[in-house]
């Protein structure tokens, strides 16, 4: 058999052998070619690889040279600066994701039982490369942003939503955490390390960790979506803020308008290409002085249609779809998590618990607070008609009415007030009552590296001269700038195993800069602004906790506010004012009856300033209260919010759905309420110490402080309880608002 096989196949080679000849020649150069291409794939494999390597190399050298990554060799490891470029945070904060990922990995494949050291402190102490960068990063993107800022923010933001949903929604590091929180009434915890347990076990829950798999998937993308349209929303508004421009050229449209801000506007103009007249921006020191002066109607108006309408122009920073989206995708969250709507969601682990507590709150004070509006909505518009100005008394004339009826009835103007409130005698009256409660000193640092040039740096000590913190003050508005006025923490008291963190802090403004002919001169409500701020720079600096969780601002929503509310309460008390409201040109104290007009006539129009938060807070909660996810039309929303609470036309919401950023562009969604709750809180505090007869009385400030400085580490009404000897009552605050003699 075989060897007719081989006969076969020698006589068929024979027959076709020239026909196999051409075969295997064109096969040859086939194989050549497959070899060549081979070879040539190979050394392009090795050639990437070794440029791979070289660009690992590269990166790696870059890292060592970060200085965001470097040790921080400054005064009391505080930011460097002077050494970081924008371009250093973005691979700055991926590298430190990295590194954070292979702690959270090192936790969930311990093979040691879990304890409370090796999975809970051990989380809390994980990714501190990342928060440390991270704190800095949200810092300065929000007070000094710059193009490249804004591009990171946008690319990082979803990246951080993701990463922290990959550790909370960890099946098999929750495990272990759930493994320790079954058993800790075994542990001997002690009561913070508790509560540390319980915060991050509520924190995996909350986060979707028991959701099946789909449903997970589902969360950490709508997570992703929500950090980006935060962002969007933020950046839209910035740039309708900067862009909006009154150019004003006749002079008597200024009316008598304060010398120092006409200096301002016309800088502004001159910055803005203008040779000669004023410019005016929606930035709160240009936009209120205008409308508080200007005998125009038409231009207050246009001003005022300017500043209503951000984020609302059907432009590129339009904000109504970002909104709506937001809107759409709380509510899916709420759902996944088992919850009728975002607003129970958010409320449950809050002092109000859930949305019936807010409106109940609510509803208790706004018929006294409309019905107010409403009285000295009627007395201005009278005075405009008896002026002979036809029309209807509308919003944008509401400032200006105010000004016109303090100084008529009260004998008051603001301008009389604003040369004892230049704005570093107002920062030193902070520290001053910061010594006279707590012990404190303030010493200005200059070897302390900015941010800008407009910061102040102040190391904080006690009365022994044992350093406490860090606090940095920036007072001036710039296009950089987002609006309004907060304090960040950039860096969190902690004391783990003996190693005690000392705070750094900032305190953040847009008060209008000096000019050159004047220093910068605050209005009453700004130079509270300074006090409020100032009380959450001390919530941060005061913390004397163990775990950076649970260290200084990081409490409920609704109580974070009480501790700055509290301060605006000395601000204008005339024992507090005499010990710092000095003129700055003479260097007198504020006269006893220039107080006694100010405080009568700062007390009119409460109503509106009442009103006009309240309105804010209750579209706040509508909007987290939807329980579906059909897209809203928010103009439509809006107005209907609005007419459902009576709200006048003559007043608009604070902050309207467009340019809301505390709800859509930062952390106060179904949370702006919490000026009020905390504001039952601050007046009833306040009361407690005028009721000694000394409002620095130094036994209830000592309970006070020890109060602030546990943090979030025990629950905040029962610290107050604790304070207080009793639950929190309203009545101080419907007296201190005149709606109760």
């Amino acid at each position: 058999m075989y060897i007719n096989f081989f006969h076969t196949y020698v006589c068929i080679f024979k027959k076709n052998y020239r026909y196999l000849k051409i075969i295997i020649k064109n096969t040859m150069k086939k194989y050549i070619l497959i070899s060549l291409l081979f070879s040539l794939t190979i050394i392009a494999c090795q050639n990437k690889n070794k440029s791979n390597k070289k660009q690992v190399q590269k990166n790696e050298k870059n890292m060592k040279n970060n200085p965001l990554i470097q040790a921080w060799n400054t005064p009391f490891g505080t930011p460097p600066f002077d050494k970081i470029k924008s371009s250093d945070y973005l691979p700055a904060l991926e590298f430190a994701i990295k590194q954070h990922k292979t702690e959270i990995d090192k936790i969930t494949d311990n093979p040691e039982k879990p304890t409370f050291k090796n999975t809970i402190e051990a989380m809390e102490l994980s990714g501190s490369l990342l928060k440390k960068i991270n704190l800095v990063f949200d810092a300065v993107e929000s007070a000094n942003t710059d193009d490249i800022l804004k591009k990171t923010a946008k690319k990082i933001a979803p990246e951080l939503a993701l990463h922290n949903d990959e550790i909370l929604m960890n099946k098999k590091l929750f495990k272990r955490v759930e493994a320790v929180y079954k058993q800790k009434d075994k542990l001997n915890l002690t009561e913070e390390q508790r509560k540390l347990l319980d915060d991050k076990y509520k924190d995996f829950v909350r986060s979707g960790v028991g959701l099946p798999d789909d449903k997970q998937e589902r969360m950490k993308l709508i997570n992703k979506e929500l950090a980006g349209l935060k962002q969007q929303f933020n950046d839209n508004l910035l740039a309708e803020t900067n862009d909006f421009d009154l150019y004003v050229t006749d002079e008597k449209d200024l009316g008598d308008m304060p010398e120092n801000v006409k200096q301002a506007a016309s800088e502004e103009a001159k910055k803005r290409g203008h040779q000669t007249g004023w410019s005016f921006t929606l930035q709160r020191p240009s936009f209120y002085p205008f409308l508080d002066y200007s005998p125009n109607r038409d231009l207050r108006h246009k001003i005022f249609q300017g500043y209503a309408n951000r984020g609302n122009n059907n432009n590129k920073h339009d904000n109504k779809k970002i909104v709506e989206r937001i809107v759409q995708l709380r509510a899916e969250k709420a759902h996944l998590l088992g919850y009728k709507n975002f607003a129970e969601y958010n409320l449950n682990d809050q002092m109000a618990k859930n949305p019936k507590s807010v409106y109940d709150l609510m509803d208790k004070i706004w018929p006294k607070a409309i019905e107010t509006a409403k009285q000295d909505r009627d007395l201005f518009a009278k005075t405009m008609k008896s002026e002979g100005i036809k029309g209807k008394f509308g919003a944008s004339d509401w400032r200006y009415y105010v000004r016109e009826i303090r100084s008529k009835n009260y004998n008051f103007d603001e301008a009389q007030t604003k040369p004892y409130f230049e704005v570093n005698a107002v920062r030193e009256g902070a520290f001053l009552l910061a010594n006279k409660l707590f012990g404190l000193h303030f010493k200005e640092r200059k070897d302390i590296p900015v941010w800008h040039k407009d910061q102040q740096v102040y190391e904080v000590l006690d009365n022994n001269n044992k350093h406490i913190g860090v606090i940095y003050m920036d007072f001036f508005a710039r296009p950089s700038k987002r609006g309004g006025a907060w304090m960040n923490e950039m860096r969190m008291q902690s004391n783990v195993n003996g190693k005690f963190v000392t705070p750094v802090v900032t305190n953040n403004f847009n008060f209008p800069a000096p000019t050159k002919d004047s220093p910068s001169l605050l209005s009453f409500t700004q130079a509270q602004t300074v006090f409020h701020e100032f009380g959450h720079g001390l919530h941060g600096l005061l913390s004397n906790v163990t775990y950076a969780s649970l260290s200084g601002t990081n409490v409920p929503r609704d109580f974070v506010e009480f501790p700055s509310q509290v301060m605006e309460n000395w601000m204008s008390d005339p024992a507090m004012l005499k010990l710092y409201a000095k003129h700055y040109k003479t260097g007198k104290i504020i006269p006893t009856e220039m107080v006694e007009k100010m405080n009568k006539a700062n007390a009119f129009n409460e109503g509106f300033r009442t009103v006009e938060y309240m309105a804010a807070a209750y579209l706040d909660m509508d909007y987290h209260t939807k329980n579906d996810t059909i897209p809203v039309k928010v103009l439509d929303f809006e107005k209907q919010s609005m007419k459902k609470i009576g709200l006048i036309d003559e007043i608009i919401p604070r902050y309207r759905t467009t340019y809301y950023a505390h709800i859509f562009g930062g952390g106060y969604a179904a949370g702006y309420y919490s000026y009020l709750w905390s504001a039952v809180l601050d007046a009833d505090t306040f009361d407690a110490f005028k009721k000694t007869g000394n409002v620095f009385n130094p036994e209830l400030a000592k309970k006070y402080k020890k109060m602030i400085s546990a943090g979030g580490s025990k629950d905040p009404m029962d610290l107050y309880k604790e304070f207080m000897g009793r639950a929190p009552k309203i009545d101080a605050l419907l007296k201190k608002k005149g709606f109760e003699k």
